[in-house]
């Protein structure tokens, strides 16, 4: 009986190859997105992140590496917290400053809250 013993490691087969990319592009892209979130859903970018907040429940997201929470609304305004600060937001308002992202109101309704946080380009 012979026995052949190889160096190196033989190439894996196509099926294996794709998977194993496969792989890899779902967890960087899971990685890249950073969100996870209760009562909220989240539509991330490299830089920026739209929330929409579900009311009546205690809701809150995780993004660019951060939490934001609704704390209220009531009309067309909304207190969120925003990197452990909290923030008062109307309808129609500038971008507000907060730990170095740029929070705005998209828009409130009875059901839902939607809020866009942005990375400030200098910070």
């Amino acid at each position: 009986m012979r026995v052949t013993t190889r160096t190196g490691s033989s190439p894996l087969p196509p099926t294996r190859r794709a998977a194993g990319l496969f792989a890899a592009l779902a967890l960087g892209a899971a990685l890249l997105a950073g969100c996870s979130s209760e009562g909220a859903s989240t539509d991330c970018g490299l830089d920026a992140c739209t929330v929409t907040f579900d009311r009546g429940v205690d809701a809150k997201a995780n993004i660019l590496g951060i939490e934001a929470k609704l704390i209220g609304a009531q009309g067309d305004q909304v207190t969120v917290e925003v990197a452990g600060e909290q923030v008062s937001l109307t309808m129609g308002q500038q971008a507000a400053e907060v730990g170095g992202f740029a929070v705005t109101l998209d828009s409130v309704t009875d059901q839902e809250v939607k809020i866009r946080v942005a990375r400030n380009a200098g910070g």
